[in-house]
Formats: C-alpha cells, sequence, structure tokens
C-alpha cells in the first residue's frame, strides 16, 4: 500500500491569515473544553448584537422566489445599479453599472483581481499593517508583497517618499486602505490624491479597499480615490459587512474607473474569472439596494452618543491607562492596534504572547504580525461588544500584563 503523505499545494508556502489561525484555533480548543472566550479578533458585527435593518432583511426575504437561478457574472441589474448611483452620489458621476461587479464579499473579489492580474513575482504594494487578506492573496496568486510602512508616531500615515522608492519595474498595483484596518487611520484628500498621482506616475492600478468607508468619528471625512485616477485603472472595493452591519450576508462590491481601455487585457481577465464562479450569491444581492438607500443607522452609531463611538472611545480609554500601553486614537473603522512598550513587555514571539493570554484571560485578540507589521509589539483589538464586556475584557487583560511587565 501506498503511505506516501498527502500535502499541500507549493503555493500556500508563505501564505499565513492570524485571524482565523492558531490563535482561534487553540480559542476553539478552551470553548469545548467548557471555557467561555470572549472573541475580540474579529470583526463580525453579528455576535455584538447588531442586526440588519428590517428593510434589507425584507428586500432579501421578498426576493426568494425570483433568485433561484444564477444570476449575471457581475450581478443582479438592480445591485450594480444601486452602487453605481451611491458613487454618483459620492462624486464619481461617470460610473455606470456595467462597472460594477458584485461578490460573495470583497475578500472574493480581491481573490479575482489578484488572480487575473498577477504573473510570478510581480509585486504589489501594501501597507503594514495591512488587512491579511491582501498580503496573502498576492503571495497565492503568486506575487510578492511589497510592506510599506504606515507611521505610528504620525498617526498611522504612510510615507510617500518611501512608497515610491519600492517601486520596481516589477511593481503593478498600489494597495490604498482607507480607512485603515486595523490602525483605524483615515487619509486625507491631499493624501489620496498623492496616492492617485503616484499610481498615474508609474502606471500602476490603484486598488482602493474602502469597505469602512462610512465607519468615522469625530467629524472624519473619507475620500474616495477613485475620484483622482483618470490616467490609470482604479478598482474600489466595498460593501455591506461592516458599515452596513451584515456580514453574514457576504455582499460585496467592487468598481472599475479610471483609464478602462488602458486595461481591457486584465478586465477580460477579471471577466473571465468572475464567469467561471458563476455568479454571487443570489438572495443576498437583493440586500445592496435595499441597504444604499438608507445610511441613517451607521451615522447615528458613529455619531456623538452613538454606541459604536462610545466603545471606541472606552476602548481606548482603558487599555491607555495600562502602563505601557499607547494607542494612536483611531479615526475610523472598528479596532485599536496597540503598542506594547518592549522594554516593558519583553515579547519575541507575538503569536504566542495572545495565546498565553487567551489561556490566562479568555480574551481572544490578534497578534500584530498577523497584520504584516515587522515587530512583535502590538495587537489588535476589536471594539465591537458594548462597554461592560469591553470594561471586563481589558481587565483581564490588564491583569494579565501585571504578571509579565518588566519595571524598571
Amino acid at each position: 500500500m501506498n503511505e506516501q503523505r498527502i500535502g499541500q499545494s507549493p503555493k500556500l508556502r508563505g501564505v499565513r491569515y492570524d485571524v482565523r489561525g492558531p490563535i482561534l484555533q487553540e480559542a476553539e480548543r478552551l470553548e469545548r473544553a467548557g471555557e467561555k472566550v470572549l472573541r475580540l479578533n474579529i470583526g463580525n458585527p453579528a455576535p455584538f448584537g447588531f442586526e440588519a435593518p428590517e428593510a434589507v432583511r425584507d428586500a432579501v426575504t421578498n426576493a426568494l422566489s425570483i433568485a433561484e437561478g444564477y444570476s449575471d457574472s457581475r450581478g443582479i441589474p438592480a445591485a450594480r445599479e444601486a452602487v453605481a448611483e451611491f458613487m454618483a452620489g459620492e462624486g464619481l458621476t461617470s460610473v455606470s453599472p456595467d462597472d460594477v461587479f458584485i461578490g460573495n464579499g470583497v475578500s472574493e473579489l480581491i481573490s479575482i483581481v489578484l488572480q487575473a492580474m498577477l504573473g510570478p513575482g510581480d509585486e504589489v504594494l501594501i501597507p503594514a499593517p495591512d488587512y491579511p487578506l491582501w498580503t496573502a492573496q498576492v503571495t497565492l496568486s503568486g506575487g510578492r508583497a511589497v510592506h510599506y510602512v504606515c507611521d505610528e508616531a504620525d498617526n498611522w500615515q504612510p510615507n510617500l517618499e518611501e512608497i515610491e522608492s519600492l517601486i520596481t519595474p516589477k511593481t503593478r498595483a498600489l494597495v490604498l486602505i482607507n480607512p485603515n484596518n486595523p490602525t483605524g487611520a483615515v487619509y486625507s484628500e491631499e493624501l489620496v490624491r498623492k496616492f492617485a498621482q503616484l499610481a498615474e506616475r508609474y502606471g500602476l492600478v490603484l486598488l482602493a479597499d474602502e469597505i469602512y468607508e462610512k465607519i468615522l468619528y469625530r467629524g472624519a471625512q473619507h475620500v474616495h480615490a477613485a475620484k483622482f485616477v483618470e490616467s490609470t485603472l482604479c478598482i474600489t472595493f466595498g460593501g455591506l459587512s461592516k458599515a452596513y452591519l451584515i456580514a453574514g450576508f457576504r455582499s460585496g462590491w467592487m468598481v472599475l474607473s479610471g483609464n478602462q481601455e488602458r486595461a481591457q487585457e486584465l478586465i477580460e481577465g477579471i471577466t473571465l474569472l468572475s464567469n467561471m464562479r458563476m455568479c454571487a450569491n443570489v438572495p443576498a444581492q437583493y440586500a445592496i439596494p435595499a441597504a444604499l438607500s438608507d445610511d441613517s443607522s451607521i451615522r447615528a452609531l458613529t455619531a456623538p452618543g452613538g454606541r459604536l463611538l462610545e466603545q471606541s472611545e472606552l476602548a481606548h480609554q482603558l487599555l491607555t491607562e495600562i502602563p505601557g500601553v499607547t494607542c494612536v486614537k483611531p479615526d475610523g473603522a472598528l479596532y485599536l492596534f496597540p503598542k506594547l512598550d518592549p522594554e516593558r513587555y519583553l515579547i519575541e514571539d507575538d503569536r504566542a504572547f495572545v495565546i498565553d493570554l487567551l489561556r490566562a484571560t479568555n480574551v481572544l485578540i490578534t497578534n500584530g504580525r498577523g497584520f504584516n507589521y515587522p515587530t512583535p509589539d502590538h495587537v489588535r483589538f476589536v471594539t465591537l461588544p458594548d462597554t461592560v464586556v469591553l470594561t471586563e475584557a481589558i481587565s483581564r487583560i490588564a491583569g494579565y500584563l501585571d504578571t509579565v511587565r518588566v519595571d524598571h
């Protein structure tokens, strides 16, 4: 009998996704043993009491009888029209429904674009820290992720001169995550314009991940990168998972703008891969027009007195009261990315650190290097739980840090 081991594809070498990796597996082991784990590792609104608006649920339910077959691979007309109208309302009046692709969440669409774009060794410029799917999918697609490190001392702003210095003849695309996951940084109009100018100067595709565009605090303003792109291709990613609090519907979209004639070959590849997966989940597509017609819920949650803002503010206050913990206050998104003073917390392996923290406290967070940050002195903390849960979780974390801190 042939007992040769059945291995995995070599394409997976170097592919990591720590948000759902070994740390989560340890949490699941604890839960199977009867422990109650506070899961603060992923931006999933539903477990924390956030619900889809009734009108959105009704739109999906009422469409079930007409949603039993495949749709156009780009998505149902109503969803694509709604996205185009939304972008027009944001000032991008040249976008038409033909420029819109609907996907099973933004994650699927990122995968399609990178598979269509990259050959062996092609490079993509990605922020550090980043949403790790970007780095993983570039690697899986045969490309090479090149990280530009954002400056914590400058409110996590990227340095455009550094980014330009990283561009080589193999560079194909520039990724802009705005608002950023995990830092919560929101970029100014001037910075976004300069990103677009940089992409145009070198003929790069600008990949604008804007899934958190409506989760903004204290007057922060989001600016669409696509507004400033004319001579190259811009692909804007958005969806219902975060701003509309409907992660499980997997209703995402991407919008192509800029110089599409120049990118016809790439667009043909994107269309081919979209056709191969047939289409996105059809019933969930009917949520998109209903959701985009009313964003009052998220505006109330992020306004003064709103739950998301209050939770972010409280978590920031409690974490930064812990000796040796600092954190740039986020202007958007659903996370904090605090730093643990490396002279007081001697962390060499941040994955091992958060697993030890989990075992001691039953609080599940994610290590900073899981977001491709180069040093092991950060963690990502989700601010979706209510204030009671946040207070309890941070109290447990503070107690554990008291036991491992080196005080001078």
